[in-house]
C-alpha cells in the first residue's frame, strides 16, 4: 500500500480505491508522532501532506521541548532579541521552530560556553572552552600559551609547555533537564615539549550542590589524538532550580615536570551518548 489511496480488485473485477496512508486524520497521525523521536518525526514527514501537516503540530514539538526550554532560550538571547526571536513577520514562532533552534549549537557566556539538546537523548550537551576553567599559572608565558585553530570548537586552545604544578578547575550553574549526564575533560598530547605524563597518573574530581561527588585517576595517553578523559556522572532531578557542578583535574606531584598538552575544553553530554576521538590535523601539530 501506497501512501495514498491505492487499487483493489473486487472478486467481480471491479476496481475500487481503498484508503491509503494519505487518508488518515492529521490528528491520529500526530498523536502517534509524539511517541517517536525527532529524527523519525522528520523522515516520516516526508510521506504525504498529512504526515507533513501532523509533523508541525505544535503538541508534538512540545511533548519534545524540555519543561524549562523558556529558560534556555533567555540563555542565548537577551529578552528583547528572544522576543524578536519568538515572532516572525508578527506570528510567534511555532514549538518546531524552537526546538530546532534549541537543537542548533547555542553560544552563550560571552561565547565561551555551549549549548544543544541532544535530539535523541533530550539531554543538554555543553562544551565549556579553557578560556572559561581556572587555570594555574595560565597567564605565565614560560608555561601556558594560548593557540588558534579550527580543531577547537572555540578556535583557541590552551597549551602547557611545562610545569611543576598543573592544577584546571572549572564551575558551571545551569538548569538542566532531568537526567544523568557525564563530564569530560578533551585534551590532546603533542608538539616537542610532551614529557612527565607517565610517571604519575592525573586526578580527575567532580561534585555538585545536592552533594554528590566522584574522583578516579589515569594516566594521559595517546599522543597525536583528541581524547575525552571521563570525570564522571551527574545525576539532575528537576530542571526548576539550577545544578551547580565543580570539577578540575591536577597532577600536583613536584618531584618532576610535564608538558606538551592541549587543554580544550570540558564537555557535558547526557549519559551515554559518547564524544568521538578525532586525530588531529597536520596543520595544528605545527603550531605546537
Amino acid at each position: 500500500m501506497g501512501a495514498g489511496a491505492s487499487s483493489i480488485l473486487w472478486p467481480d473485477g471491479e476496481e475500487c480505491n481503498a484508503p491509503g496512508l494519505g487518508d488518515l486524520p492529521e490528528a491520529c497521525v500526530a498523536s502517534v508522532l509524539m511517541h517517536l523521536d525527532p529524527p523519525e518525526i522528520c523522515r516520516l514527514a516526508r510521506l504525504n501532506r498529512a504526515f507533513q501537516g501532523a509533523a508541525s503540530a505544535d503538541f508534538v514539538w512540545e511533548s519534545k521541548l524540555p519543561n524549562n526550554y523558556g529558560y534556555l532560550l533567555e540563555k542565548i538571547a537577551s529578552e528583547e532579541e528572544a522576543e524578536q526571536k519568538n515572532r516572525a513577520g508578527g506570528k510567534r514562532l511555532g514549538k518546531k521552530e524552537i526546538y530546532a533552534m534549541l537543537c542548533r549549537p547555542n553560544p552563550f557566556d560571552g561565547g565561551n560556553k555551549i549549548f544543544w539538546l541532544n535530539k535523541y537523548k533530550g539531554g543538554i550537551c555543553m562544551p565549556i572552552s579553557s578560556k572559561a576553567l581556572y587555570i594555574t599559572g595560565i597567564d605565565d608565558r614560560r608555561y601556558w600559551n594560548h593557540i588558534p585553530t579550527d580543531e577547537s570548537r572555540f578556535h583557541t586552545v590552551a597549551y602547557l609547555q611545562q610545569t611543576w604544578w598543573f592544577e584546571v578547575d572549572g564551575e558551571i550553574e545551569f538548569c538542566f533537564p532531568p537526567g544523568t549526564y557525564s563530564l569530560f575533560f578533551r585534551l590532546h598530547l603533542g608538539g616537542p615539549h610532551v614529557h612527565g605524563w607517565e610517571i604519575k597518573p592525573v586526578q580527575f574530581q567532580l561534585a555538585t550542590s545536592t552533594g554528590l561527588g566522584t574522583q578516579r585517576q589515569c594516566f594521559l595517553e595517546e599522543p597525536g589524538s583528541w581524547v575525552h578523559y571521563e570525570v564522571g556522572d551527574f545525576v539532575v532531578e528537576s530542571s526548576a532550580v539550577p545544578t551547580r557542578i565543580k570539577f578540575s583535574m591536577m597532577q600536583i606531584d613536584c618531584t618532576h615536570t610535564k608538558g606538551g598538552l592541549c587543554v580544550d575544553s570540558a564537555v557535558i553530554y547526557p549519559h551515554g551518548v559518547r564524544p568521538e576521538r578525532v586525530s588531529v590535523d597536520s596543520r595544528f601539530r605545527k603550531t605546537l
